[in-house]
């Protein structure tokens, strides 16, 4: 259903005049609230034509006046200047359904306010600022019209400012550094924050949570939140090899800018306003975009006792992949990855990556064999492009490359940007090639060009190493997941390993962009040399708690063999959801999640806890009424410990359950616990 009402009725919004200072003398010109009057919006204009906006919920002040603008390379700054042109408002209410996601139906209701401004000088440069104000936040974009004034914009810099009305507590990581987004999260007071990638996720001492983030990014470079002080901070985008940091022509507007607000952790989880803020899907039937589960020649990759390059420790070979095949086969898994097949990887391809072919396979690797035999059983190989970065090599080849996998039968492919930060090497439009950063303006092009190319040929995205997820998975549904964070290869090799908070964490703060193949599932809980900093129950959580369409089961298939009852859990658990719940939750603490299976009336639940032991009481409220379900429960054992060898003890039982039923979930440190809720 979709209903329009351009008569919009606002509600009274408190003005900031004598409960914030506002900057010379400002006057309110437009104002907005979210259809449960619960956030409010006004933007000022000061005596100097400077525009700004501020934020109140429930009554109370949560963004102070914040200024809005631009720097430009070639012309003087928007930021100035301005008088109101106009303004208009709408109402919007629609329900819209995921072709697959963490709930089948979404709704989308939101008032807008479109502030339309020009300038008072000879330039008379035009701008608009586009508020969309939902019940669970608000985001907001500049619109540039087409215009003699500002043919082109070159843009040096954003003067957008979020300027908190208190401090508090945040959870982040840094931006700007060498490692991209693959850090462990810092958690600082608010005004302690640096340079931080978003999502930004912040409990203010009000207790009001509020995550800073971004929706739609397309054509443009990355927004980074920058300190200013106190709690004022600013927009920095990612930068660029030229002196505009982006560049665009003509008529065109930027991504959004979200911000998610709820009172308890678990609601900026169940928010959907990075999708809302995101276009509908533009590929129309996408009924061949399958999520799956799926197994790889990988692991053994990070544990060293296999090896990308060609060689005696090769892993990518005929005889080991057919052993993958049917290990899918047997067990129900769609995928296998196979990482290492094609040549390229000898020698130091971190380093330049101008020698990968994306069409030739090495010698002991039957790709054509292989692809028909995994068919014959149901099994699909998934394509594995690694990039080194070097975006101009790979872009050389992606068409040829997709037209293999089409031919083949191999629908999804996993890609690869493995490079410092700023390593990326993108050929401009003059042929020169130039190093540019993973989340500047180039690659945000440079992805949904392959996203789109593989959309033409029905083929799935899973990028890694990536720009981050900005909810495009709604406008472009086969852009499955991203990595885009610290994942579970630093289990194997990383110093120190992901500590039992770092999985708490991302429910929190990364899973707020979108879909993260993290590769859950290593039930041996060993990497190399060093155990997981987790229980076997705890593994099986994650499937529930970090979501995504496409969920590896990242251990060696002889390892499963070893713990078969727990790996079931695995086997059963779906990566397509009708609907789901955050039942509590702390941030970097302890979550609980339940979710319902797309294709059945099971339901299934996930919970994990840091370092630090406890017991959780949960309701079945969620459970459909009427029905009788059979708990089955992987949990903890009573003695069971991640800092022990009891880190691999865990019980496996079930009982009956019913709507209202209350379960008290007992979590080791650094454990979890998985049910599967069988309707009967």
């Amino acid at each position: 259903m979709r209903a329009f009402s351009w008569a919009l009725a606002l509600s009274p919004v408190m003005s900031f005049a004598g409960v914030l200072a506002s900057p010379a003398a400002a006057e309110t010109v437009a104002t907005a609230a979210s259809p449960d009057g619960s956030i409010t919006v006004s933007v000022d204009l000061d005596n100097d034509g400077r525009p700004s906006y501020a934020v109140m919920h429930k009554g109370k002040p949560l963004i102070a006046p914040s200024r809005l603008g631009f720097l430009l390379t070639d012309a003087p700054k928007l930021e100035r200047n301005f008088t109101l042109a106009s303004q208009a408002t709408n109402a919007f209410d629609e329900t819209w359904d995921q072709p697959w996601g963490e709930r089948k139906t979404i709704r989308n209701r939101y008032n807008e306010l479109k502030v339309a401004l020009k300038e008072k000088t000879t330039l008379g440069r035009q701008i608009s600022i586009v508020f969309r104000v939902h019940d669970d936040g608000f985001g907001f974009r500049y619109v540039f019209p087409q215009q003699d004034a500002l043919k082109t914009a070159n843009i040096a810099e954003e003067l957008t400012e979020f300027n908190l009305a208190e401090n508090g507590t945040a959870w982040w990581i840094p931006a700007g550094e060498w490692n991209r987004y693959e850090y462990l999260y810092n958690r600082t007071k608010v005004s302690e924050i640096g340079r931080a990638h978003t999502p930004v996720t912040m409990k203010l001492d009000s207790g009001t949570h509020v995550s800073f983030h971004e929706a739609a990014l397309v054509d443009y470079s990355a927004m980074w939140l920058q300190h200013v002080e106190g709690v004022r901070f600013k927009a920095t985008l990612s930068p660029s090899s030229g002196p505009a940091k982006v560049v665009r022509n003509g008529a065109f507007h930027t991504p959004w800018r979200s911000i998610q607000i709820s009172d308890t952790a678990g609601g900026l989880v169940d928010s959907s306003l990075i999708l809302n803020l995101n276009d509908p899907n533009v590929l129309g039937d996408v009924s061949w975009v399958k999520p799956y589960k799926y197994v790889g020649v990988w692991w053994g990759m990070h544990l060293d006792t296999e090896s990308w390059a060609s060689g005696a420790k090769h892993g990518a070979t005929t005889a080991n992949t057919k052993r993958y095949i049917d290990f899918a086969a047997k067990n129900g898994m769609r995928g296998v990855l196979v990482e290492g097949w094609n040549k390229g990887w000898d020698g130091d391809w971190f380093a330049d990556g101008s020698t990968f072919s994306f069409t030739q396979p090495y010698p002991d690797f039957d790709i054509e064999g292989l692809s028909a035999y995994g068919l014959k059983k149901g099994v699909h190989l998934i394509g594995h492009h690694e990039t080194s970065a070097n975006v101009a090599h790979y872009e050389d080849q992606l068409e040829a490359a997709l037209d293999l996998d089409r031919r083949l039968g191999i629908d999804s492919i996993k890609t690869g940007y493995v490079a410092d930060a700023g390593g990326m090497k993108v050929r401009g439009a003059d042929g020169v090639v130039r190093f540019e950063w993973h989340d500047g303006q180039a690659s945000a092009r440079h992805h949904l060009k392959v996203v789109t190319e593989a959309a033409k040929r029905r083929i799935a995205v899973n990028a890694h190493e990536p720009i981050k997820d900005t909810g495009l998975r709604r406008t472009y549904p086969n852009w499955v997941a991203r990595e885009g964070a610290r994942g579970m290869e630093y289990n194997a090799w990383g110093s120190p390993p992901n500590p039992p908070e770092h999985e708490i964490n991302l429910v929190f703060t990364r899973m707020l962009a979108g879909p993260m193949d993290y590769t859950p599932g290593v039930l041996s809980l060993e990497g190399r040399g060093q155990p997981l900093q987790s229980t076997v129950a705890r593994q099986l959580a994650l499937y529930v708690l970090l979501y995504s369409p496409i969920q590896m089961a990242a251990d060696l298939p002889e390892n499963y063999a070893k713990v078969m009852k727990p790996f079931q859990f695995i086997k059963d658990v779906p990566t397509d959801w009708a609907d789901s719940r955050v039942l509590n939750g702390e941030i970097g603490d302890y979550v609980t999640i339940a979710r319902k299976d797309r294709n059945s009336a099971d339901w299934y639940l996930g919970a994990g806890t840091d370092e630090n032991g406890r017991t959780i009481d949960v309701t079945l409220d969620f459970l459909d009424a009427g029905k009788t379900y059979t708990a089955q429960i992987y949990r903890d054992a009573d003695d069971t410990d991640y800092r022990t060898d009891t880190r691999h003890h865990h019980v496996i039982e079930t009982r009956q359950v019913r709507r209202g039923d209350r379960l008290s979930l007992v979590l080791a440190p650094g454990g979890g616990q998985a049910i599967r809720f069988v309707a009967r």
